[in-house]
């Protein structure tokens, strides 16, 4: 098992460097351009992770948090500048005010229906006669 370690570690250095270089924006890459370091990273694994790196990766500096969102004067408090998520149909006026004249369209249908049925039954009953048969 502690044989294959090597092979593991630099496995995942190819996997870590090439995930990264493909992620990074190609105007900050340092050195060479982007698509030749995505090919000498995956020619040449280790020398090309380690080249990558060192050489090609971009300097990150520690003033600028990375965040994606822009930076304010309320830097100190990001929530506040974060995007709003979306908002869902349940906190929409207009919907909730299409959503109750449905409601309404549908109980007038329903109280017109069960009027009808109750209609029914009584035109039924008057037909039934009273020895208890049921009509033909």
């Amino acid at each position: 098992m502690i044989r294959l370690l090597p092979y593991f570690l630099e496995l995942a250095l190819l996997v870590f460097c090439l995930i990264d270089c493909i992620q990074t924006d190609s105007s900050i890459v340092r050195n060479l351009p982007k698509p030749a370091w995505i090919l000498l990273i995956i020619v040449l694994p280790l020398i090309g992770g380690i080249a990558w790196l060192v050489a090609g990766r971009p300097e990150r500096t520690a003033s600028a948090p990375r965040v994606p969102w822009p930076s304010t004067r309320t830097s100190g408090y990001p929530e506040y500048e974060r995007p709003r998520p979306p908002r869902g149909p349940d906190d929409d006026p207009d919907f909730l005010r299409q959503m109750k004249s449905v409601d309404e369209e549908h109980e007038r249908t329903m109280r017109q229906w069960e009027d009808d049925l109750k209609e029914r039954e009584r035109r039924l009953r008057e037909q039934r006669p009273d020895d208890g048969t049921p009509p033909a």
